[in-house]
């Protein structure tokens, strides 16, 4: 009978309708980088030192000429569990948990299947890190536009000094190498997971484009959380927006000390992943 009801839920409840399972849940705490311990702050000033455009385009030219592994979702998860994330400065969990939590927060208020596996492999891209990256500042932290002025509306915006292209005759200036309202599919992210995975997903998936959004923009909190950048945004990007900001809260107010019981969600999300992914993917 439970099963029926979650069944009815998830086939009434809008996609995009405001999160339940966080209210109640104290949000001040969560996103605190004025409090956040060394490692974190050390982080981000290696990150926006050398998040270059060069480097972006280093990487991605990389990224075309590489097959990393060839291996099913499942078994990347577990590959990916080895790492805790250094720009985290919320809670010290694995990665399993994190995309679980994330996961059964978006199952428990009924959302769809295509979101609950999105919440699931959203940061699977970390397996960059364990794919012979230059450290986690190339793979982890919130993303910002490379190539124009750097927003001061990105944490710690102060450290960017020591980036060259902060003194670029180009890069440093408002729009950049960019023409105004260009759109986002036409700007160079700083590299990470996120653009790491959009695009192993969106050739290798059937994730709708609200979901693919999600995973290529949850760390891009300059933009969604923010408001920067809309010198450079247009109109399709305002659906992006929607699909980011309806995903946000499960990805960051789900984090919890206490871990998923995998053994005993691990049948419905392997269900799930067959749904929406090949059994091998490359990497």
């Amino acid at each position: 009978a439970l099963l029926s009801v979650n069944i009815l839920k998830a086939s009434t409840i809008v996609w995009d309708s405001n999160s339940e399972f966080d209210k109640g849940v104290d949000k001040t705490r969560f996103r605190q980088y004025n409090d956040a311990c060394d490692r974190v702050k050390g982080f981000y000033r290696e990150q926006h030192e050398k998040q270059t455009v060069q480097y972006n385009i280093e990487a991605r030219q990389n990224l075309k000429n590489t097959v990393r592994a060839r291996m099913g979702v499942w078994e990347a998860l577990e590959l990916l569990n080895t790492l805790v994330d250094e720009s985290d400065p919320d809670i010290d969990l694995s990665q399993i948990d994190h995309l679980l939590q994330t996961a059964e927060s978006i199952r428990r208020d009924g959302k769809p299947e295509w979101m609950q596996v999105t919440g699931l492999v959203h940061d699977l891209g970390k397996l960059l890190f364990l794919f012979g990256s230059e450290g986690q500042w190339d793979v982890v932290g919130d993303t910002f536009v490379v190539g124009c002025g750097f927003s001061d509306r990105i944490i710690y915006p102060q450290t960017f000094k020591a980036n060259p292209d902060a003194s670029h005759p180009i890069y440093s200036t408002e729009y950049g190498m960019y023409k105004p309202h260009c759109g986002l599919d036409n700007v160079m992210l700083s590299w990470g997971h996120d653009e790491y995975l959009y695009s192993v997903f969106k050739d290798q998936s059937s994730l709708p484009k609200e979901g693919l959004s999600m995973i290529r923009y949850h760390s891009f909190y300059p933009w969604h959380r923010e408001g920067a950048y809309s010198h450079l945004t247009n109109e399709e990007d305002e659906t992006s927006l929607v699909a980011v900001r309806a995903f946000n809260p499960y990805d960051l107010y789900s984090k919890s000390d206490t871990p998923v019981d995998v053994d005993a969600v691990k049948p419905y999300y392997q269900g799930l992943i067959a749904k929406f992914f090949p059994p091998i993917l490359n990497w």
